[in-house]
């Protein structure tokens, strides 16, 4: 039985013999034996500890989960009260500004006063521009369309910004991406290249056309842009990124939408100024029905529809790849 007796324990015979010798020290012995039941006892209390630890961390993860459930339906409820309220606010401000509006037919009715006539009956001695809605829309209301233009800018920012792929990305994740590009990319499709070839020509033309006659005829910035916009995307559609890229890129798109908004925007806070206050004009109407006449509103077509180009063009191929 002395063989499986621990190292540490000694009968009393021993441990006599070894305090003879001097080998025996009894707090030591003490020590060694208790080191066991002291490394059992600290690794109990600390497993007791962390499971204490843990529950508690449970239990405020939970309470911390309550609280936010319970915050986050009592915001729902507020916001779908403050909606109702809100649409009930707004339907009875349209409501009561309705039933101000003139009857239908009154001669006092703001259609019927002397803004209307004086487009009519000044628009061509005034403006220059055989087409009145051009001059209308560019010249007496100039300041609304370069708003509408400044829109569409705002609206192809955001679109970017909502659509752009990130240049952090990873780059298997962009490989795969390019990847997916070039598979849906046209391979030779004989029929849709000879018509793109033959018609955007013809659209692009048609287009500039219609930009630039905007004042004799009907037509103008905004539908001789959707016209060149509608022959990019063609032309797109046909060969691909890669060879619309070499000439209708990023930048391209950025410096044209810019330029044509700023020459906008100085043009006609010229106007405004010196219409403000009475001075002297070197731009005139020119000749009726001129080519170059109707004073800026052959240029600020070109901007306008440059602006229209551009943003259609752009909304396509974000929505198609995501960027340029």
């Amino acid at each position: 039985m002395e063989k499986h007796r621990p190292k540490t324990e000694y009968s009393r015979r021993e441990r006599f013999t070894r305090w003879c010798v001097g080998e025996y020290d009894p707090s030591a012995e003490r020590l060694e034996t208790r080191a066991p039941a002291d490394e059992a006892a600290r690794l109990e209390l600390q497993r007791l500890q962390e499971y204490a630890a843990n529950a508690d961390r449970g239990i405020h993860h939970e309470l911390y989960e309550l609280g936010l459930r319970r915050r986050v339906g009592l915001f729902t409820r507020f916001y779908r009260v403050a909606a109702v309220l809100f649409a009930l606010f707004l339907a009875g401000v349209l409501l009561l500004t309705v039933s101000y509006l003139p009857r239908f037919g009154d001669v006092s009715a703001p259609e019927n006063n002397e803004v209307a006539r004086r487009y009519i009956e000044k628009g061509l001695e005034e403006t220059g521009a055989v087409n009145i809605v051009a001059g209308m829309i560019l010249d007496y209301r100039a300041f609304d369309t370069f708003g509408e233009s400044c829109v569409l800018f705002v609206a192809a920012c955001c679109v970017l910004f909502l659509l752009r792929v990130d240049g952090q990305e990873d780059p298997r994740s962009q490989a795969l991406e390019d990847m997916s590009d070039r598979f849906f990319e046209p391979r030779h499709d004989a029929i849709l290249q000879m018509s793109a070839r033959l018609l955007v020509p013809v659209i692009t033309v048609f287009g500039i056309y219609v930009v630039l006659n905007g004042h004799l005829s009907p037509g103008g910035g905004f539908s001789g842009g959707a016209i060149i916009g509608s022959g990019l995307i063609l032309y797109l559609t046909a060969f691909g990124f890669a060879r619309t890229g070499r000439f209708m890129t990023e930048k391209l798109v950025k410096i044209l939408t810019v330029s044509a908004l700023s020459f906008y925007c100085a043009a006609k806070s010229y106007s405004f100024y010196t219409g403000a206050n009475h001075l002297s004009s070197f731009i005139t109407p020119g000749t009726p029905g001129a080519i170059l006449s109707a004073g800026l509103i052959v240029y600020l077509n070109i901007c306008v529809g440059i602006v229209v180009a551009c943003t259609i063009y752009s909304f396509y191929v974000m929505f198609r790849k995501g960027g340029f």
